[in-house]
């Protein structure tokens, strides 16, 4: 196994619309998908499409939405063998507007009815299976799961999207510890990146690494301070941008690419995925990745098949 991953699912609905209408007022859904989502479970998806081996550990309801999120990781490969199925819970879901006037997104969530997902819920070889942990809480389980892992010397990688004080606790047992330009400007008031990475580096991690949407991203490791520019994209949406940059991410470390490489495969990753709506319909290849960072073209002939296909999904 090349990546197990500890998190939280839910289903996406996903709106599209020219601008998103003000107070009693109503506009034209332009295009929508129903579509899985979550942080860690939409790298997950990313890392499979792209070749990786992954295998995803969370609790779902014994619902239709909990079904869906099941059947759509089978669909892009990535192994189901250790989601708990709550029987009495409701699987969380989301409604996600996307618009063209600010390219930004509104999200609704309901949060679903499912117990919590426990320590006795984890199988602790399967976990030590893998070449990386990806997590995104700090929860009792995903802390567990961090500290099996680094008994065997598994890189555990972090996503923090939200500043959040659990994500503090976990961060000394964090080896990649990626952010979002919102956790940065919670605890920084700055934006001296090299010497806020290196804060952050000073608690635990090798790597830093914070996303700066259109601005590319900046990050260290060990000494090399970098930053890397975004790709310009025609942006439909950027829901589950930052899931699937941790995805690709993760898929250059397992390559042992050099950071830089990492971190520009990332952004080029990230930046296709936008040019659809939703978390997954627009997750590339790896052909179709190369494809884009050669010669500037998106080969949308597989892309576009799978946005058919998540109109029809429920």
């Amino acid at each position: 196994m090349d990546v197990v991953g500890i998190g939280k699912v839910a289903v996406d609905l996903l709106a599209n619309v020219p601008k998103i209408p003000k107070e009693d007022d109503r506009t034209t859904i332009k295009d929508y998908s129903w579509q899985g989502g979550g942080k860690v479970p939409t790298a997950l998806v990313a890392l499979a499409r792209l070749g990786a081996k992954c295998g995803m550990i969370t609790i779902v309801g014994d619902c239709n939405y909990g079904r869906f999120c099941i059947e759509d990781f089978k669909y892009h490969g990535v192994d189901v063998s250790q989601i708990v199925v709550d029987k009495k819970g409701q699987t969380p879901f989301s409604i996600v507007l996307s618009d063209d006037y600010t390219h930004g997104r509104s999200i609704m969530h309901y949060p679903g009815t499912c117990r919590s997902l426990e320590i006795s819920d984890l199988d602790k070889d399967y976990i030590q299976s893998a070449r990386y942990l990806h997590l995104a809480y700090g929860t009792p389980a995903s802390r567990q799961g961090a500290i099996w892992a680094r008994e065997k010397g598994i890189p555990v990688v972090f996503d923090a999207d939200y500043y959040r004080p659990d994500i503090e606790e976990m961060i000394p047992l964090i080896d990649v510890f990626i952010a979002s330009e919102f956790y940065y400007k919670a605890i920084f008031d700055d934006e001296d990146y090299e010497r806020n990475c290196k804060k952050i580096q000073s608690m635990g991690p090798d790597i830093v690494v914070f996303t700066l949407g259109q601005r590319g991203c900046v990050g260290i490791k060990g000494n090399m301070f970098f930053m890397e520019d975004a790709f310009r994209v025609a942006v439909k949406d950027t829901t589950g941008a930052g899931d699937v940059y941790h995805g690709a991410f993760i898929y250059g470390l397992l390559q042992n690419w050099d950071i830089q490489k990492i971190a520009r495969f990332s952004n080029a990753v990230a930046a296709i995925k936008c040019t659809r709506i939703g978390g997954r319909a627009a997750i590339p290849t790896l052909e179709t990745v190369t494809k884009f960072l050669d010669t500037g073209i998106i080969d949308y002939a597989e892309i576009d098949k799978r946005v058919v296909m998540y109109r029809r999904s429920i």
